[in-house]
This record gives C-alpha cells, structure tokens and sequence, in this order.
C-alpha cells in the first residue's frame, strides 16, 4: 500500500511573494523619482517604465501562486496592499503634478482603501472573488495612468486632456466596481450568517 501524500508547506520566500515585496520597493523610489523629475522627458519615460514593470509583477506574482501552488496568507495580505500602493502613489504623484484633480485621486484612493479592508474584515465568512468590474477597473486605471505618465503633454498640449478622460473612465469603473464589490460582500456576510443560523 502506497503511504497518503503529504502536502509541503509552501516557503514564505517563493517566486511569487518576492514579485510582491519587489512591488513594494518600487513604490519609494517610483515616489521619489516622480516628485524630483515631473518635467523631464527622460525622466517621465523612466517613471513610466517603473509603474509598467510593477503593473507587470502584479500579474506574474498572481499567475505564479496560482499555477505552482504558490499561495501563501502572507501573499493574500501583501499582495493587494502592494497594488493598491503602486497605483495608489501614481495618481497622488498625478495630483501633485497638477495633472488630476485631488478630489478623483481622494475619491479613487477611498474605494480602493475601503474595498480591501472590507475584504479582510469579511475572511471569517469567506474570501470575496475578483469579478468582471474588478478587472476592467484595473485594466483601465492602468492604461490610464500609463498615459498621463508618459510625457505626451510635455510634447502636445491637449494630450493632458486626453489623459484627463481616461481618468475619468477609470473613475466610473472603480465607483462602479467598488459598488459591486460592497454588495457582493454584504451578500456574502449574509448568507454566511443565514447558514450559521441554521446549523
């Protein structure tokens, strides 16, 4: 008879969480670099060029925890706090360049913010799924961002104008999704309360 597997417990310091802390690091020095050098070409392809491999280590750590069964709850913490600190810092960065009003970046950086605290404050009833709106406002916060970090407007004045739409489609979406989230949330506490009641 062959002995029943035995699941090894996955390492803290695996691909994926390294990806995470990388992400982390970039947010200082993505800060530092935006605030020193906002009207320097070079410098804004450079700033660009931190936030995209950043965006991209968001969706390596994921895909890898996933397919190698990488999945840690240091990761499950760390991760959002990393991509909600990234895009987080770029649209203050943007506000601080005069780029994006401060009250879309205060409104955005209050959904983001309060979704994953309510995703952590409802775990004991069970673990909110990403959905469709959720995806798309990412996908677009990051075409957005991109954008107006690029130095389109040091080169085309109305290219700031285009950059303010895009910013204000990502606004909707993350209103929207953060809507759908909340209400998948509470519909989740409740029916996990509705079973306990019951058991």
């Amino acid at each position: 008879m062959n002995a029943p597997e035995t699941h090894r417990p996955v390492p803290l310091w695996n691909i994926a969480n390294v990806l995470t802390m990388l992400r982390c690091v970039m947010v200082p020095v993505f800060v530092a670099v935006a605030a020193v050098f906002p009207d320097v070409i070079s410098w804004r392809l450079l700033i660009t060029a931190i936030f995209v491999v950043a965006m991209i280590t968001d969706f390596l750590d994921g895909y890898l925890a996933r397919s190698r069964n990488l999945i840690t709850d240091f990761g499950k913490i760390v991760d959002p706090i990393a991509d909600k600190a990234m895009t987080g810092a770029a649209f203050v960065m943007l506000s601080v360049w005069e780029y994006v009003p401060w009250w879309m970046t205060i409104l955005i950086l209050l959904r983001e913010f309060g979704i994953t605290i309510m995703r952590f404050t409802i775990l004991k009833y069970g673990a909110l799924p990403a959905n469709l709106a959720g995806k798309t406002k990412t996908m677009m916060q990051t075409i957005a961002i991109t954008f107006c970090l690029l130095p389109f407007d040091l080169w085309w004045g109305p290219a700031h104008w285009i950059g303010l739409a895009l910013v204000v489609i990502a606004l909707v979406l993350t209103v929207y999704s953060g809507l759908v989230n909340l209400k998948d949330g509470l519909r989740l506490r409740r029916e996990a309360l509705r079973g306990g009641s019951r058991a």
